[in-house]
């Protein structure tokens, strides 16, 4: 049965946000900014001010300091941060505190789909989670979404560290172990070029790097925002184009200085297809992996890297072998 701290995790965050914040609007110069903002302050304190637009669409945020040092007759949209880190509406309190350890700002703008300013989450909202009753249960929750469980970055014992890691080597382990059997049926392909060994670190590096990559952008994607079988497919396929980018820059690199160093043509365009199509498919694999284990209401975290360094090594060996076996046969 959840705890109560646990429950209270998965409140809406709209529920614990504040309807009182510092608002700018976005004709103001800093001079009428601050006369408004003294004639009607807000209740709470002032941590940021936030410029909406006549809709009441956020436009950007205007530090205190940075308000109270520009001259009078400068607009605020030439002083306001356009980039602003917002938390949707959808958002849980489990959510948000997430954005807290990640951003390390002291609050966020709460805002709806069409980008509609409802309040803000400051860093109490944070702090108070850290000092419930149920401490310890929700610092686990938190740090998982980070990869660490809170018992884990606090082990009493070599061993009882071990015990919680080592399972999450086992993918690795087995990834290591399938591209050894992978490499084995293709030994024939291996013999007649050994060159092609030589160029195996390189190419696994190369997919396992962009994977990895992936996996993080997915996984910053997915703060607050549940994920869609169409918002899976459209990610892969934006994430799958820039790893074609990479993937065919890398792999010309690497093939033209397998070229000038041994010669071998096939070798070379070995090379070429097989780290453009591995790293295609990392990219893929990256992006899919966390939002699959998310969408399954599984936590992606801590399970999606060694999963999908795993898969990546496999099929990009796959596509490197065969196409090997296809120019070398």
């Amino acid at each position: 049965m959840p705890s109560a701290a646990a429950s209270h995790l998965a409140d809406p965050v709209t529920r614990h946000m504040r309807a009182d914040f510092a608002r700018l609007a976005l004709d103001q110069t800093v001079g009428e900014a601050i006369t408004a903002a003294r004639a009607l302050p807000p209740e709470g304190r002032i941590i940021y001010f936030y410029v909406l637009d006549a809709a009441g669409r956020l436009a950007g945020v205007v530090p205190t300091r940075r308000l109270l040092l520009s001259p009078d007759a400068t607009p605020i949209r030439d002083v306001m941060v356009t980039r602003v880190v917002t938390i949707p509406a959808a958002a849980t309190v489990l959510d948000t505190c997430e954005f807290f350890l990640l951003h390390k700002l002291l609050a966020f703008p709460v805002v709806d789909d069409e980008r509609r300013m409802l309040g803000i989450v400051d860093v109490d909202l944070y702090t108070e989670e850290l000092a419930d009753v149920d401490r310890r249960e929700d610092l686990d929750d938190l740090f998982q979404l980070i990869g660490v469980h809170f018992e884990d970055s606090h082990a009493r014992s070599p061993v009882a560290a071990f015990k919680s890691r080592f399972p999450w080597l086992l993918a690795n382990i087995a990834g290591g172990i399938m591209a050894a059997f992978l490499s084995g049926l293709f030994q024939a392909e291996l013999e007649k070029a050994v060159a092609l060994a030589l160029f195996v670190p390189v190419v696994l590096a190369l997919a396992e790097s962009v994977a990895i990559q992936s996996v993080s952008i997915a996984l910053q994607r997915l703060h607050g925002r549940p994920p869609s079988l169409g918002g899976i497919l459209r990610a892969v396929r934006h994430e799958s184009l820039t790893g074609m980018l990479l993937g065919a820059a890398s792999a010309a690199t690497v093939a033209l200085v397998a070229l000038a160093w041994l010669g071998q043509r096939a070798v070379a365009a070995a090379l070429l297809g097989g780290i453009t199509g591995g790293v295609v498919c990392a990219a893929a694999i990256g992006v899919a992996m966390p939002n699959l284990l998310r969408l399954f209401a599984r936590e992606p975290q801590v399970a999606a890297g060694p999963v999908a360094l795993a898969a990546t090594d496999m099929v990009t060996l796959v596509i490197y072998f065969s196409l090997a076996r296809q120019l070398l046969g």
